[in-house]
């Protein structure tokens, strides 16, 4: 359980006040970086001035433009054919947690282009380039691993998870991938002091493979994951649609986050945000997916705010900061999103060893706003926001520059006042919220 105060330092902050829309410049000095990947596919020096890039939404929907072109949907929906699929594969793979995932995230096109697992020129084009072989910009390979030696290109494998038939692929390509030089361009380290070095280091397998997937049926999941058609039925035509993307529970100051972001100057008046938290596995010592569910649920039930739309993401976190950003940018715009907020250090990890930063404050955020236009979305950057005793919340500028006086709790001491059953300020978390994570402790 991270505090807003906590979180916002270090992962999402909104740069604009809900009476103005005023450009707001940030004098935040640049956090220093450790081990940044993104010299390799970004660039330097950070500026929190929003900078609005042109969003080109289709003439025919009035929503955003999947990822290539198309949104892709893998799911096979003639029952009738999925004994014929299941009787042509030779091998079966269960899936892990997080290859269940990605199996999800390309059957039903959220990571559209895709249409399987990377081949391998694809892999290292996107380890490399940070680009399919096609062209298009992708964060981070998408790879189903093995450590089988019978498994080779042209068998087909039923991918399997929790007792469940989820897709067949056909593997087109098993290739040893460089984890070294994956970890180094993706990850910007290869210490496995880094959490998603330390998985494709000893979680996945030996071999990867490429090849088309062919989806049977969805995870069955404690919580509702809308697929990308879903949530665009959602989604009102010809408006920005701002994507909020998090990993914990939602408290007072992230909503303020989330809700000013669509007064900001590079979002239109017609406008909804997109509340697309991950559910899927993240780091070891987070909520669990299905906890964290139950307060957006119930926050969703108390604000009751028609200009929010709530969806659930079945994505494994990497925590590989720039790199991905921009997956979760492709992804939100295969869901629909125009604009995607990003904070400081988002997605960041730290050592495990040191407890430093792997990547500068700014790293995800100049990576996002070097390649939003190519991918046909805007970034809202954001800062800090604070809660004052005399007029609520406010941005730390304002806080200091009118000599308010700022409220701040910990999360040390959250964690201590929620597990001794002390009242939480209102001003700090919903009680909605609150209610949900005691009775879950």
């Amino acid at each position: 359980i991270i505090s807003p105060v906590v979180m916002l330092a270090s992962g999402s902050k909104v740069s604009c006040v809900r009476a103005s829309k005023a450009r707001v410049v940030s004098s935040v000095r640049r956090s220093s970086v450790r081990r940044s990947s993104v010299p390799r596919n970004g660039v330097r020096g950070s500026s929190n001035v929003v900078m609005a890039a042109q969003v080109t939404l289709d003439a025919t929907t009035g929503l955003q433009v999947p990822h290539g072109g198309t949104l892709v949907d893998l799911m096979e929906t003639d029952a009738a054919k999925h004994a014929d699929l299941k009787a042509s594969c030779n091998h079966t793979i269960e899936c892990s947690d997080r290859n269940a995932c990605d199996v999800e995230l390309l059957v039903v096109g959220g990571f559209s282009p895709l249409t399987g697992f990377l081949n391998e020129d694809d892999y290292t084009s996107v380890v490399e380039n940070m680009r399919l072989t096609s062209g298009e910009l992708f964060g981070l390979p998408i790879v189903m691993d093995t450590d089988s030696e019978d498994i080779k290109a042209g068998d087909k494998v039923l991918l399997t998870y929790q007792g469940e038939d989820l897709a067949v692929m056909e593997v087109e390509s098993k290739y040893v991938p460089d984890k070294a030089k994956e970890a180094l361009n993706c990850y910007g380290t290869s210490s496995i002091e880094h959490p998603g070095v330390l998985m494709i280091s000893t979680e996945r397998g030996k071999y990867y493979m490429g090849g088309k997937v062919t989806g049977l049926k969805l995870p069955t999941r404690v919580f509702p994951c809308a697929t990308p058609a879903e949530v665009r039925a959602t989604l009102p035509p010809n408006a920005d649609v701002v994507a909020f993307q998090c990993r914990n529970p939602i408290h007072r100051a992230h909503y303020e986050l989330f809700t000013r972001a669509l007064d900001a100057e590079n979002v239109k008046d017609e406008c909804v945000c997109l509340v697309h938290p991950t559910c899927g596995p993240t780091q070891g010592d987070d909520i669990p997916g299905i906890v964290r569910y139950q307060t957006y649920e119930v926050l969703a039930k108390e604000v009751n705010n028609p200009k929010i739309r709530w969806a659930y993401l079945p994505y494994s976190m990497h925590m590989a900061g720039p790199r991905e950003a921009i997956q979760h940018m492709i992804i939100r715009k295969n869901y629909g999103a125009s604009h995607f907020i990003i904070g400081r250090d988002m997605a960041g990890s730290k050592s495990s060893i040191s407890g430093e930063d792997f990547y500068g404050a700014y790293d995800a955020q100049d990576l996002a706003k070097a390649n939003a236009a190519e991918l046909n979305m805007d970034t809202v950057p954001s800062l800090n926001i604070v809660y004052t005793e005399e007029k609520g919340y406010v941005t730390a500028d304002v806080a200091e520059k009118e000599g308010l006086e700022v409220m701040k709790l910990s999360g040390t001491k959250f964690r201590k006042m929620l597990r001794g059953g002390e009242d939480i300020p209102e001003w700090f978390a919903f009680k909605s919220v609150i209610q949900v994570l005691r009775d879950a402790a």
